[in-house]
């Protein structure tokens, strides 16, 4: 007996127009997974030092051929990262950084990583946010806002899920907890950790 309470999905006629726009979403949301584009990718992140495990998402190939999009040598992005900068905004990583599985950096306008950073499981790095001020549209409809370019300096450390939000800058040496969610400026060498992140303590050293 079938279940009445289950959601059925309506369904729409296989029609031309119907196929036409389903190929126009794959090119545009699978097109690093055609082979002449990941060779691309691959060739422009090797001509920079750097190096891309696959699979990557985002619109790496355009904001590196444009010149938006800058990745130090040495820098590793392990399988799953998400980079999107959409023109004009910009993204730069610094050398020597580490982005590991699903990292996603988000930018509607700027965002800065340093040199020597290394970004744990599932963080997420953004100078923007969603809008929901309107209460006539969909939310998926209404856009982005920024607070301004959002940097992460030299030597950060950030465990896993840290959400890094707009107009934030993370100082240099910084150490952030797994889970937290900076929304506030935080300076050079300091723990922070929690929702929102707090700093904990200085970190110092012995010389």
């Amino acid at each position: 007996m079938a279940d009445r309470g289950a959601i059925r999905s309506p369904r729409a006629p296989v029609t031309r127009a119907n196929l036409k726009l389903w190929g126009q979403k794959w090119r545009w949301y699978e097109r690093n997974s055609l082979p002449w584009n990941r060779a691309r990718i691959h060739g422009e992140v090797m001509r920079r030092g750097a190096f891309v495990r696959w699979p990557v998402h985002g619109n790496l190939l355009e904001a590196l051929r444009e010149g938006r999009l800058q990745i130090g040598a040495q820098t590793l992005l392990e399988p799953g990262v998400w980079i999107t900068a959409p023109a004009p905004a910009r993204v730069r990583i610094g050398a020597g950084s580490f982005l590991n599985l699903g990292v996603t950096v988000a930018a509607l306008e700027l965002v800065e990583i340093g040199d020597h950073c290394m970004f744990a499981n599932g963080c997420f790095i953004t100078d923007a946010d969603h809008r929901f001020d309107d209460p006539d549209r969909p939310v998926t409809w209404q856009g982005f806002t920024s607070k301004g370019p959002t940097r992460v300096g030299d030597n950060v450390w950030c465990g896993a899920n840290v959400v890094i939000t707009s107009g934030v800058t993370v100082g240099d040496r910084c150490v952030i907890g797994a889970n937290s969610v900076v929304n506030a400026d935080i300076p050079p060498r300091s723990i922070a950790a929690g929702v929102p992140a707090r700093v904990i303590r200085a970190i110092e050293y012995e010389n």
